[in-house]
């Protein structure tokens, strides 16, 4: 400060000269941490933006239509290759849902299938398909015999509430209702079944 200024405001000049140059050194420095906080906030939001898409499925892969009941979880997509490998070479491969685990678990055991005589799985790939099929499928309960075909399975009732079945309900009729479940996609109906209430 001059030794003009400090003449002309004496004492009480001082104080105000030195408090307006405090001020103006505060106002820098509040500015600097809102700065520096605007930065953090936006580099906060573009991390969390770019992990947001890496670590969502849907995100990195493109949108395709999931096909069967549920999406399968990574440990068990081996476990339903095989399942589905094996059995719909066949015939249609159910979606597990529709039977309760015993009757998978008979089924995986048995080399009687349904009145043919088939090559067992062995292990490791017929614990892989039973992890998967134990997992997608329901537990049966004390009172009730294990249903062997869909037509007796509460499950397979269950999961069609108010649809008039083709009789016999038989594993090839499911094609009726849902035209891609030679694919494995269970989720797409024929457009009557859409249409119906």
């Amino acid at each position: 400060m001059s030794n003009f200024v400090k003449r002309r405001l004496g004492n009480k000049g001082k104080r105000d000269a030195y408090g307006w140059l405090r001020l103006r050194q505060s106002n820098k420095l509040k500015r600097q941490p809102l700065g520096l906080l605007l930065v953090v906030l936006a580099w906060s939001l573009a991390m969390g933006w770019l992990l947001s898409l890496a670590s969502n499925v849907q995100g990195a892969t493109p949108n395709t239509e999931i096909g069967t009941v549920d999406v399968v979880p990574a440990q068990y997509k081996l476990g339903q290759e095989l399942y589905i490998e094996n059995c719909a070479t066949c015939h249609i491969a159910l979606p597990p849902a529709v039977l309760p685990s015993q009757t998978w678990k008979n089924l995986l055991e048995d080399s009687q299938h349904y009145g043919a005589q088939l090559q067992p799985l062995i292990d490791p790939p017929r614990i892989l398909v039973w992890r998967y099929l134990q997992f997608f499928s329901r537990a049966q309960r004390k009172d009730e015999e294990t249903p062997y075909r869909v037509k007796d399975s509460r499950y397979f009732k269950a999961l069609h509430p108010k649809v008039k079945l083709p009789q016999p309900v038989q594993i090839n009729s499911c094609v009726s209702c849902h035209p891609s479940a030679t694919d494995y996609n269970f989720r797409r109906l024929s457009p009557e079944m859409e249409n119906s209430p």
